[in-house]
């Protein structure tokens, strides 16, 4: 939505006022959520509870949208960004024909 874009973030004070300090603790700081990123290769043995994936380009190899999918706890707890022009609301699945040729089926 942002992309591309100049955008202001304003600081905000958050006031602490407890019995405890001898005084009141003024902070500024961003209003910034906690995220974290990793590749789906290095999310492959563990388990987590969101999962967003960015398929407006597709995956790299076979397999990986599959691990991406299969590492969240939750089916509705995955968020999946699609690209907007790609109507069939599909993505490609990597398969190189060269490796299977050689597979009786």
């Amino acid at each position: 939505k942002f992309a591309g874009s100049i955008v202001l973030i304003p600081r905000i004070n958050m006031d602490v006022s407890e019995e405890d300090l001898p005084i009141p603790l003024r902070r500024r700081q961003f209003p910034v959520r906690l995220a974290f990123a990793m590749t789906i290769n290095k999310s492959q043995g563990q388990s987590v509870k969101h999962v967003g994936l960015d398929l407006r380009s597709g995956v790299f190899s076979h397999g990986q949208l599959y691990v991406a999918l299969s590492r969240c706890t939750s089916g509705d707890r995955i968020k999946v960004i699609l690209d907007p022009e790609n109507t069939s609301r599909k993505t490609a699945n990597i398969v190189y024909q060269e490796i299977l040729n050689g597979l009786q089926m």
